[in-house]
């Protein structure tokens, strides 16, 4: 189950708002050993497509180096749909690289966006719960 302040949710459905009708992308840093996002880190598609996105190369090794920096990993890495249902496509799930991660998707194709979370390891899909709260207990 994904834990995540209302906060940054509002932060990753405005993120893909704004960049709609291209996909958005960006990761949620949290303390090594912690499964709670807390730095919400936006950053560029480099492919500025609405149907697929990429991390700019330099753009991500300057943020995975700025978490090692901070004993931070990525907690979540999030994208967005623009005319789908918020589920990983076959590219996403290739792309899929960090095993520990929550894979949040927000589609916009829709008046009210969908949020949801999946685990994606060895190619394969669980979608998780996602509890949204005010403040970490």
């Amino acid at each position: 189950m994904l834990t995540i302040s209302r906060e940054l949710v509002d932060k990753v459905v405005a993120h893909a708002r704004a960049d709609h009708p291209d996909e958005a992308c960006g990761v949620i840093a949290g303390p090594v050993g912690s499964d709670r996002p807390e730095r919400f880190v936006q950053m560029e598609n480099a492919e500025r497509s609405p149907t697929f996105y990429r991390f700019d190369s330099l753009e991500q090794l300057r943020v995975w180096r700025e978490m090692d920096d901070r004993d931070e990993v990525p907690v979540v890495i999030y994208h967005s749909h623009t005319a789908t249902e918020a589920y990983p496509s076959r590219t996403d799930i290739s792309y899929a690289s960090e095993p520990d991660a929550h894979y949040v998707l927000v589609s916009t194709a829709f008046d009210e966006p969908q949020f949801r979370s999946f685990r994606i390891l060895d190619g394969v899909v669980t979608e998780e719960e996602v509890k949204i709260v005010e403040v970490y207990g």
